[in-house]
């Protein structure tokens, strides 16, 4: 939030305009999710590579203004471009999140944002936008970090590899076949029967399918993304009449609901798409409709778009979030067979723990659906997680201390067979966890 009110400040002294600053916003918060600026190579390259992105979303958004159905066929490309790049590698994957940033601020953006005459020309108010955005992300986190309030770079993911699986890289390319189709239905259906309220559908298709990490995943996040939207329409009723334009009030309780999304989304999803809610919807302002017609019929394209990104995740080359844990939870195991290995120059415990918070990232989504199928369906992949997640501590105390018997090693070994066979894995993973502990003691 101190990088957003400094990021605004800035916008609004060189060009006073609303566009601006709701681009500015996003994008700002974008950043310090993404962690490209937390380092310094990230921070490079970002700089570098965002104008040219940021002039090309600029493009974009004029097409979507007076073209849309050339604008909504570049917006679609570069989505699926942003995704289908992962594929090739660490340095493709941040490339691929900088190209979404700037193209999805454009959803949120007031239309005449990038039209309007000022000091800056209308083209150029992206790059100005990103280049600040990523500046003061990247001194407000410096300064954190200097002051020992947020910890240094996170330790990069595990690369899988690709000897034992293709599945990552057919994965990308099905995600990306996805986020076309999903964001191609969107727009076609925004276009023909919502008229310019169209903007709402493609960002909630979008949202809901971003990150997919299977579409058991995209399902889970469609249901949290609706509920949160529900409450967050009943609370933006409630605000409107406190809020009328952009005045002090308005801006206030756009800042504010935008602080608690930022700050309970760890907890849980729908807290992020609650408040997400509100903000867009103050920002955006409610036109000539009476703000209930308006709120009410924003709810129902967020449920249109969360509608269409569950049907593409499920029947566009669909990805079994199953398959995609079992490759996590390989990863993971790996690492720990690696850091555990009695020939190894130099343990470490960075990849293992990295690979265990990608792990833990698909948690949510397969503990509610243990919760839902838990008397008939067996087995459950929540059971897998969990299982692994008991295993941080003693597994860590082992690879600090450099002690891993023979035994352990085999019991780890038959774990890594074991993800071969659902049936097999709960069992071989509560072997390792015992192990583990034994090892400990």
């Amino acid at each position: 939030m101190l990088a957003v009110l400094a990021t605004l400040g800035c916008v609004l002294a060189l060009a006073p305009s609303a566009g601006l600053a709701v681009l500015a916003t996003v994008m700002c918060v974008s950043f310090a999710r993404t962690g490209l600026e937390r380092d310094w190579r990230g921070r490079i390259e970002a700089a570098f590579a965002l104008p040219a992105i940021a002039l090309a979303a600029s493009g974009a958004g004029l097409l979507l203004a007076r073209q849309p159905w050339l604008g909504a066929a570049v917006f679609v490309a570069a989505m699926a471009l942003a995704i289908w790049l992962r594929r090739f590698g660490s340095l493709a994957r941040r490339l691929g999140s900088l190209i979404a940033l700037p193209f999805v601020a454009l959803l949120v953006t007031p239309p005449d944002a990038l039209v309007q005459r000022g000091p800056i020309p209308a083209p150029l108010m992206p790059v100005l936008a990103g280049l600040l955005a990523l500046f003061w992300v990247g001194v407000v986190h410096l300064g954190g970090q200097a002051a020992g309030l947020l910890t240094m770079a996170d330790a990069p993911a595990p690369e899988p590899a690709p000897a034992e699986s293709s599945l990552r890289p057919v994965a990308s390319t099905r995600m990306a076949l996805q986020m076309a189709a999903g964001l191609a239905l969107s727009f076609a259906i925004g276009f023909l029967w919502f008229g310019t309220r169209w903007s709402w559908i493609v960002l909630t298709a979008y949202i809901v399918a971003s990150g997919n990490r299977g579409r058991l995943d995209v399902a889970y996040k469609s249901a949290l993304r609706v509920a949160g939207a529900a409450v967050g329409t009943l609370a933006a009723l409630v605000l409107s009449r406190y809020a009328v334009g952009h005045g002090p009030a308005a801006v206030a309780l756009i800042l504010g609901a935008l602080f608690v999304a930022l700050w309970l989304r760890p907890i849980s999803y729908a807290w992020w798409a609650l408040g997400i809610t509100i903000a867009f919807a103050l920002l955006q302002g409610f036109g000539a409709a009476s703000v209930a017609d308006a709120l009410w019929a924003r709810l129902e394209e967020i449920v249109i778009g969360a509608l269409i990104a569950v049907a593409a995740a499920w029947f566009v080359l669909p990805v079994r979030s199953s398959a995609a844990l079992r490759r996590r939870l390989a990863d993971a195991l790996a690492a720990l067979a690696d850091a555990l290995d009695p020939d190894a120059s130099a343990r470490s415990p960075g990849r293992f723990t990295a690979a265990l918070a990608a792990v833990e990232q698909m948690a949510p989504s397969f503990r509610a659906a243990r919760a839902v199928t838990g008397r008939w369906r067996a087995p459950q992949p929540a059971d897998w997680i969990d299982v692994l997640l008991a295993c941080r501590q003693p597994a860590l105390a082992l690879i600090e201390d450099g002690a891993a018997t023979p035994g352990l090693r085999r019991t780890l070994g038959a774990a890594r067979k074991a993800l071969r066979e659902p049936d097999a894995i709960a069992p071989a993973l509560t072997a390792l966890r015992d192990a583990l502990h034994a090892g400990r003691a």
